[in-house]
């Protein structure tokens, strides 16, 4: 019972945490109507160390070839104890992951969290969110299952149409011009390494970038002078935790319930299978691209999405350069513009699932 008390003192004969602990006591965070989405940032915060926790253990048994792969994931899941378990959650964190990462990213969109002095809190975020979509597809061939095959080598082909560099991106992609054990090698070192050291870089400066702005109010009601705020410890962070510990249950019962199937081994000789679609998150840019035509003003029509979506991606970086006066009429249109893209990507999600996979 007295072993924190006197690791506190042990600590705090070397170190200095007097200006911690004032800190601790004397933040304090907005509370008003639109508090909630405060906490789909610490959601995503908790998704993102249950992927390394379980990442790190899965590293333990996996071996990256293609000769090896499939059967050290099936090793894994059928010799190691407990081993189909951490797989699955991972794999269900994932998915729970960019859920979260995207519902933080509108909720900030919308209560115009970017808006000044935090457009670097902004900018770092969306560079998180474009690596967590990269960790998607890289992890994705690691199986080394048929789906995962035939996924990457569609995902590569698209990467493959940008004008003048295409070709190179997709060599660089692959390691060669074909899917092979050089790609999925390749695409290891970026999930393991690569991608990580970028990750962790990122996420440290922003969260350090939060806890120096604080949080942002929304502009309508910034100039409330009502305005009600609750100190960070132990209220805000007491629900935080909450938050985390239902998300871990839902974490364990659908990793539990709905195990992560393994499938069968690639067969790059084999054909492809039918209907063959991404991870959800990107589903609709591929529904996108199948329903443009095969060329629009002698364009090819995969070239004008693939422009579009890059295009897209650029916009919603520069936001906060872009909304000048984010509580004006500018700032109205760019909420509804934003409202117009989440429709349109559940609309073209469900699509992808609903459509006869023969159109």
């Amino acid at each position: 019972m007295r072993l924190f008390p006197a690791l506190y003192s042990w600590v705090g004969e070397r170190v200095d945490l007097a200006p911690l602990i004032y800190l601790i006591k004397k933040k304090t965070v907005p509370d008003h109507k639109h508090s909630l989405w405060y906490y789909t940032g610490g959601m995503t915060l908790f998704f993102f160390a249950i992927q390394i926790a379980t990442g790190i253990l899965l590293l333990l048994y996996y071996r990256p070839s293609a000769e090896a792969a499939y059967e050290s994931v099936q090793f894994i899941m059928t010799e190691v104890k407990f081993g189909w378990l951490i797989r699955s959650l991972h794999s269900w964190s994932a998915n729970l992951l960019i859920g979260a990462l995207f519902v933080h990213m509108f909720s900030v969109f919308f209560m115009k969290a970017y808006r000044k002095p935090r457009e670097l809190t902004w900018f770092s975020g969306s560079f998180l969110l474009f690596l967590c979509l990269a960790f998607g597809f890289s992890g994705y061939l690691l199986p080394w299952n048929k789906l995962a095959y035939f996924a990457t080598k569609v995902g590569t082909d698209i990467a493959g149409q940008i004008p003048i560099l295409g070709h190179s991106v997709l060599v660089f992609l692959r390691g060669g011009e074909e899917v092979s054990g050089a790609t999925l090698t390749r695409f290891f070192g970026f999930h393991v390494a690569i991608l990580p050291a970028a990750a962790t870089f990122l996420l440290l400066l922003h969260l350090i970038l939060v806890q120096l702005q604080g949080m942002s109010v929304p502009p309508a009601l910034e100039n409330n002078p009502n305005k009600k705020s609750i100190p960070f410890f132990p209220h805000f962070l007491l629900r935080d935790l909450l938050g985390w510990l239902l998300a871990l249950l839902l974490l364990v019962v659908l990793a539990s319930i709905f195990p992560w199937e393994l499938g069968e081994k690639a067969d790059p000789l084999a054909p492809a299978p039918a209907g063959i679609k991404p991870e959800w998150y990107f589903v609709f840019m591929f529904q996108t691209l199948k329903f443009l035509p095969a060329e629009i003003l002698f364009i090819p029509g995969e070239l004008v999405g693939i422009a579009a979506f890059t295009v897209g991606g650029i916009l919603l970086l520069f936001v906060p350069l872009l909304d000048k006066n984010p509580a004006g009429r500018s700032g109205r249109w760019i909420s509804r513009i934003g409202w117009g893209v989440v429709v349109y990507m559940v609309v073209f999600t469900i699509l992808g699932y609903l459509w006869p996979a023969t159109k």
